[in-house]
């Protein structure tokens, strides 16, 4: 039995991917408002989107093999100062060319998702702290936390749209927001820093990938698909979407965000439990495929009402594939190779959904404002079929 100080670890980082998660969730609405308000175009909103996401897959390519072979602790203190400085820069540049470059070379995510730096280190730390028995509920429960604290971030959007009756101009407002981002990373280095060292095992030192090679660049090829597809419906693009099809305000788009992320967060436990009885492969898909069908019909829906109700349905089942991804990776891998396993079917998603935002944005620019949405759609239905066939019968310990 585990003592009652080995789940500090997990208590610590489970915080910090709240409040992670709390500020990502702001900071997605708010970028292409930001970005439009400084009167860049939503093109130029696409290419902010995509060099945001290939500076994270190039961030992620470093810690996968530095966390082979480095402690964890100080590789996410490292990450979370990094949070702090992007936020501060935004927060005082106007030059597109700057922010492009704070994009790039920052912690700005505009999917209000797991796709980031923090990824790969967070998972390699949390799997050592469970058995093989737990450690898809434990997945789904660092998911929860997130999806919440995301689903809060999304209602603080809004707070731009009220600072009026106190004096402060919208754009300051927002300028403020991304302070706030700041002083969210240097909360989550706080817990990052209680974490306990941990030095790196001469077997994990030896190498970042070894017999798990094959499986791993397999299901980083798989990944990379769906990521690619993902990213043509980025949380900011889609609040963009909204934005320019139904002129909603930003309080609009937040309580859509506020209540999409619930729904998320609940499918995470849901999707724990039915790995449970049907396995990890077949919870990714079977619930993967419907919600790309729900956002099929919404790019036709005719009716605001009806696009809304059918990307709630998408909430609900598109995000029950995360802790059973992490979980499935962490699993069919040894634990010298688990950080850069993480890392290494990261990356791919990273650079993959890196490709995706601008050419979502090209689509906006040209007036085809749903085709992002049906090829993001369809793409994800072909991964999920590739996946099934390529991987039902690699089972996970706990499933043997």
């Amino acid at each position: 039995m585990k003592s009652v100080h080995s789940t500090h670890p997990a208590t610590h980082l489970f915080g910090a991917r709240a409040l992670r998660d709390f500020g990502d969730g702001f900071v997605a609405i708010l970028l292409p408002v930001y970005l439009l308000a400084l009167g860049f175009s939503p093109l130029q909103v696409g290419i902010i989107a995509t060099a945001s996401l290939f500076g994270s897959a190039l961030l992620t390519i470093a810690v996968g093999f530095l966390g082979a072979r480095h402690d964890l602790r100080r590789l996410l203190l490292a990450a979370a100062s990094l949070m702090t400085a992007t936020g501060v820069a935004m927060s005082l540049a106007h030059d597109y060319w700057l922010l492009l470059v704070i994009a790039f070379a920052g912690t700005i995510n505009p999917s209000a998702g797991s796709v980031s730096v923090f990824v790969p280190l967070e998972h390699a730390a949390l799997t050592r702290e469970v058995s093989d028995a737990e450690r898809t509920k434990m997945f789904a429960r660092y998911s929860l936390v997130g999806a919440l604290a995301s689903a809060a971030g999304a209602l603080a959007a809004a707070l731009p749209d009220f600072t009026s009756v106190v004096g402060i101009g919208r754009l300051t407002a927002i300028k403020l927001m991304f302070v706030l981002y700041a002083l969210v990373g240097i909360a989550g280095g706080i817990l990052y820093a209680r974490i306990p060292k941990r030095i790196a095992s001469h077997e994990t030192k030896a190498a970042a990938l070894g017999p798990s090679r094959a499986i791993v660049l397999k299901l980083a090829a798989l990944f990379s698909l769906d990521a690619f597809a993902g990213g043509f419906v980025v949380q900011s693009l889609l609040a963009l979407w909204l934005f320019e099809r139904f002129d909603l305000s930003l309080a609009q788009v937040g309580i859509f965000f506020f209540w999409s992320g619930v729904l998320s967060a609940f499918s995470f436990p849901v999707a724990a439990w039915l790995s449970r009885h049907v396995g990890l492969i077949n919870t990714m898909v079977f619930t993967h495929i419907p919600s790309s069908i729900a956002l099929l019909l919404a790019a036709f829906a005719p009716t605001l009402p009806l696009v809304l109700a059918l990307l709630l349905i998408r909430a609900a089942l598109s995000q029950m594939d995360v802790p059973t991804r992490s979980s499935y990776v962490m699993a069919v891998v040894t634990e010298a190779e688990r950080a850069a396993a993480a890392s290494f079917t990261s990356v791919p998603r990273s650079l993959a959904a890196a490709a995706s935002p601008a050419m979502a944005g090209a689509l906006f620019a040209a007036s085809y404002r749903s085709w992002p949405l049906v090829i993001c759609a369809a793409l994800k239905i072909v991964y999920d079929l590739l996946l099934l066939l390529q991987f039902r019968q690699l089972k996970p310990p706990e499933e043997r």
